[in-house]
């Protein structure tokens, strides 16, 4: 069974009209592409719906991917864009308000 977040009203939301404050920030990370190897990465904004990150990879929309931030488990979520030099993301499930103070304070 594939998860696919693409065409949901949610990944809508957290996309265009931004349903969450997307904080600009650049702490590193690693980034697991389905199937693949997870590599170090800069995340470049966060908010409880998704991420962007730096990532040279041909990684496409609607691949998962689980993203990691220090001690934090792997967050599930699925390319919504890629332009070759930045994916953005949205979270499989939205990140908990907890976890998302913790990352922004850590920086």
């Amino acid at each position: 069974m594939t998860l696919s977040l693409v065409n949901d009203s949610y990944t809508q939301a957290a996309q265009e009209d931004r349903c969450a404050p997307r904080i600009v920030l650049n702490i590193p990370a690693m980034l697991r592409p389905s199937g693949s190897s997870a590599f170090p990465t800069n995340l470049i904004d966060l908010s409880i719906g998704g991420f962007a990150a730096q990532a040279v990879t041909g990684m496409r929309a609607g691949s998962l991917c689980w993203l990691t931030i220090g001690p934090f488990k792997g967050l599930q979520a699925e390319v919504v864009w890629n332009d070759g030099q930045v994916v953005g993301c949205a979270f499989a499930n939205l990140l908990n308000p907890a976890v998302f103070d913790s990352i922004i304070n850590a920086r």
